[in-house]
């Protein structure tokens, strides 16, 4: 019974559509905190090291490309559209955000942007506030790049380092893995608030 639950979960997550899916997640996690990109990439990390399929590192490329894009697409509405045009973007929470995010980005934009891609809602900030304060696009767009490349090599080194050494296939690794990221997660997540953030 074992064998046949592990086939049927690495046959679905082995499918072609994984990867589309997964970038999509990822491309969504850029706008929406609540989407699990970084839970896809590190599943499909786990799978990839019990499976073979998707190999890691299409994994890694899917996830990274989606990243930059996600990222770049916020950075973009924030250089046309500025960072006060809409409701939501004026209310308390937001603009304290978006400032934060304006003095960080004083600070370091490389810095910055290496550790926001790790903190969903301070991507987001990060992201506007780098489009509306108009930072050179080239310049963006490379460090994004770099950014997305190493955050995807982390996620799904989670999957994979999890898989590898948890005895029990996919069926253990994908969820143990799963948990590990949420965990990660909450735990960048405390630390980033702790040092105000």
């Amino acid at each position: 019974m074992d064998d046949v639950s592990t086939d049927l979960l690495a046959e679905s997550l082995a499918d072609p559509w994984s990867l589309a899916l997964m970038s999509l997640l990822v491309i969504g996690d850029a706008f929406f905190v609540v989407i699990p990109g970084e839970i896809a990439v590190t599943a499909l990390g786990a799978l990839a090291a019990t499976t073979g399929t998707p190999p890691l590192w299409a994994v890694i490329v899917c996830a990274a490309v989606a990243a930059a894009l996600g990222d770049g697409c916020c950075y973009l509405i924030g250089r046309l559209v500025g960072t006060e045009r809409w409701r939501w973007m004026r209310t308390p929470r937001v603009q304290q955000a978006l400032r934060w995010a304006g003095r960080r980005l004083d600070g370091g934009t490389a810095a910055v942007l290496f550790t926001a891609r790790f903190v969903p809602f301070a991507r987001l900030a990060i992201n506007l506030v780098a489009g509306a304060s108009r930072i050179h696009p080239p310049r963006y767009l490379a460090l994004v790049c770099v950014a997305a490349t190493g955050w995807a090599l982390y996620q799904a080194a989670v999957g994979a380092v999890v898989a590898a050494v948890i005895p029990g296939g996919p069926l253990v690794a994908v969820p143990v893995s799963i948990a590990l990221a949420i965990g990660f997660g909450a735990l960048i997540d405390l630390c980033f608030r702790r040092t105000g953030g």
